[in-house]
């Protein structure tokens, strides 16, 4: 089954008010994927799929003012908070775009790609195209996200798709989600993590 950006949109939307609330336990997760990103000051970075934008902050202390975040998030309830944090924080220096990443209009060379809980876009060809048509080369990426139990652990799987589904339109890929990215990052840097249900990927684009 390919990713469905309605079913999505829906999905996002029932969630939009308590997500913060629901992503604090992967909390540690998202800030050694930024911190896997290798940020500087300067540094153009997209965030796919960027929800209420519990990633900014995070990626705002490592490019500084001269920076720039472009944020790309299908479900208006989500960008509704994102935007929120935005002007609150008085950043001057992020781009949101309320669009599926497929569809999304973007018009900057990216430094780094943030993907964070993302696997309708792991599992998207033409999302993955969009995001390295606009990336430098050697642009940096981190993905983490869930994954099923290695097949020694398998009925543990049962948990692990239960806890994938609220979040994905599709399932397929689940062993490994980073399969598709793979054809765009040959030397990625994979890591377990929650004990075998999730993982962190990261690597250069070599362009």
């Amino acid at each position: 089954m390919k990713p469905d950006p309605q079913r999505a949109l829906q999905s996002y939307r029932d969630h939009a008010d308590g997500y913060d609330a629901s992503c604090r336990r992967t909390q540690p997760l998202r800030i050694d994927a930024v911190k896997a990103l290798r940020l500087q000051h300067g540094d153009t970075v997209l965030d796919v799929a960027s929800g209420t934008g519990m990633s900014f902050a995070l990626i705002q202390d490592r490019i500084g003012p001269t920076g720039h975040l472009i944020a790309v998030e299908l479900c208006p309830e989500m960008m509704s908070h994102a935007r929120n944090k935005v002007e609150s924080a008085g950043w001057k220096n992020v781009t949101l775009i309320e669009s599926t990443i497929e569809e999304a209009s973007l018009i900057h060379s990216i430094d780094a790609i943030l993907c964070f809980y993302t696997h309708d876009v792991m599992r998207s060809e033409a999302g993955l195209n969009k995001i390295f048509e606009h990336a430098k080369p050697q642009a940096r990426i981190a993905v983490a996200g869930l994954k099923l139990f290695p097949w020694w652990l398998a009925p543990l799987n049962i948990y692990a798709r239960a806890k994938a589904r609220p979040y994905a339109t599709t399932l397929e890929g689940l062993d490994q989600p980073w399969s598709l990215l793979a054809k765009h990052i040959p030397k990625l840097d994979l890591s377990s993590t929650q004990f075998g249900m999730g993982y962190l990927a990261s690597g250069r684009y070599p362009g």
